[in-house]
């Protein structure tokens, strides 16, 4: 009788990975049909709990069918019941452990990666299961490889070429820079037989990306808007597409992609395996999870909106033309490390990086109005350290990933809490320290308010004093033409209408 199997899993899965150590033949049923393990990491059909609450196998050795189920050896015959017991979150130190396959172990450590981060440990087991998973996660957490990884092993197990127009596989990343970013991550992980990968994002030749959809891909790699101009013209089929990832979904919503994903979606197949991977969940993210995924795992590692642990904050009042003053005070105590500047606005960002400039910082900038080959320039030039101060605007906030970024200077505050998380996630990545510093003038009390409610943290003061709370909202004058207000500035009460005098009881 082989040895007990094991397997990776600290939930219940549809399917699992499972290891045979024995050279003797064996099979194992299902209700109805059956399926062989005859080496080692084939997939195992099916599994049931039993009534002890433990994952049970039905497993024969030589024998053609099946026989009455026992708990232990069968005098009639060398029938087995094996219990499969899930794996303790302690046990799951490597990616064998998760039930990778060796191959894929091998290509992990050649990219230097041997220990699974908490998502990778929960959210690979499950998808290689085939489950549809919700992945919750702070940035910087690694959550492409444990999306890539059982994304490539599914397509380097399909079989045959892709048809032109028609990709197997389907990821959306809401800008160009973490969709190349994602492309670059998954480039160890393409295997023996070289997965072809196509980038589809704005800035590029469409012409060019039509081209080479037209010549049959493995995965694409997409942004929604750009993915939308190749459907509108017939250059892409996605009735094929039976692996879906969205990588930062939420960031995807706030950039106004919600009808696009709502059409990409009906373009789609039901049959499909679909992962979904945030760092926020705001409510508009429910609708969203529950027209691209079925019977999902969702797999909360943080909280959502809590920000990195590593990184040290600190929120400095100043007045709007003390900001920049005090940025270059500041940068100026570090000079040889990368900082990353956050502003609002185009035009801003592009002002804030020419001053920098004058005051003889090696800067570049990265906004909306730069073309992509400035932008990617400025990128490479970051990451070479030929550039020490990159000022960005929120197209950066993601897809950006740099381990030696040790600030992040929060210029403007977002108009959207949930950036802030995103923004400062650009340092501390990979289990580096690093610090965020933010700016408020008077007038964005109101933003570090939310800011402070979503992480559910009081942002340490670097310098200065709180602001007054000048700058709540005022409700609008009522049609009397006064201020609506009564007394200490609380909103006055509408008087009550009397109500008309009931008629008297008929028979009173």
């Amino acid at each position: 009788m082989p040895p007990l199997f094991r397997s990776g899993l600290d939930v219940e899965p549809a399917r699992l990975y499972l290891r045979h150590t024995s050279s003797a033949p064996c099979r194992v049923s299902r209700p109805r049909p059956k399926a062989g393990i005859k080496r080692e990491n084939d997939r195992f059909p099916d599994i049931t709990r039993g009534e002890n609450g433990r994952l049970e196998a039905r497993h024969f050795n030589g024998v053609s069918r099946p026989g009455p189920r026992l708990s232990r050896r069968s005098p009639a015959g060398n029938t087995h019941w094996l219990s499969i017991r899930a794996a303790r979150k302690e046990d799951m130190t490597d990616f064998q452990s998760l039930g990778v396959p060796a191959d894929m172990v091998a290509r992990l450590a050649e990219a230097g990666l041997t220990a699974p981060t908490p998502i990778q440990t929960r959210a690979i087991p499950a998808a290689l299961g085939g489950r549809d998973v919700l992945g919750l996660a702070q940035t910087g957490t690694g959550k492409t490889v444990a999306f890539g990884v059982p994304l490539m092993l599914a397509l380097g197990a399909a079989e045959g070429k892709p048809v032109p127009k028609t990709p197997r596989g389907l990821i959306l990343a809401p800008t160009r820079e973490l969709a190349k970013q994602i492309v670059a991550a998954l480039e160890p992980l393409r295997g023996p037989r070289k997965l072809s990968v196509v980038l589809v994002v704005g800035g590029a030749s469409i012409n060019a990306q039509a081209g080479r959809l037209a010549r049959g891909v493995d995965l694409v790699v997409a942004t929604p808007g750009r993915l939308m101009d190749l459907m509108g013209r017939r250059d892409v089929d996605l009735r094929q597409v039976r692996q879906l990832v969205l990588d930062e979904a939420d960031q995807m919503l706030d950039l106004g992609f919600i009808h696009a994903l709502r059409r990409i979606a009906a373009a789609l197949q039901p049959d499909r395996r679909t992962m979904l991977f945030s760092a926020t969940m705001p409510k508009a993210m429910e609708s969203l999870a529950a027209s691209f995924l079925t019977n999902p795992l969702r797999i909360e590692v943080t909280p959502p909106g809590r920000t990195v642990e590593r990184v040290t904050q600190s929120v400095h009042f100043v007045t709007k033309d003390e900001k920049a003053d005090r940025l270059v005070n500041l940068l100026d105590t570090h000079r040889d490390e990368r900082a990353i500047v956050f502003g609002r606005t185009k035009h801003g960002s592009e002002k804030l990086a020419k001053k920098l400039e004058a005051e003889g910082f090696a800067v570049a900038s990265i906004h909306g109005n730069k073309s992509q080959g400035q932008r990617d320039r400025a990128i490479r030039a970051f990451k070479a350290g030929e550039v020490r101060v990159l000022v960005a605007t929120d197209v950066a906030a993601r897809g950006i990933d740099i381990p030696d970024v040790k600030h992040v200077y929060n210029f403007d505050l977002p108009n959207v809490p949930e950036t802030y998380v995103h923004r400062i996630g650009r340092t501390a990545r990979a289990g580096a320290d690093g610090a965020a510093i933010a700016f408020c003038t008077p007038e964005e009390m109101g933003e570090l308010r939310d800011i402070q409610k979503v992480t559910g943290l009081v942002i340490p003061v670097g310098h200065g004093e709180p602001w007054e709370r000048h700058d709540a909202p005022r409700k609008k004058a009522g049609r009397g033409g006064g201020s609506g207000r009564g007394e200490q500035g609380k909103p006055a009460r509408r008087p009550r209408r009397s109500r008309p005098p009931r008629r008297a009881n008929k028979a009173a």
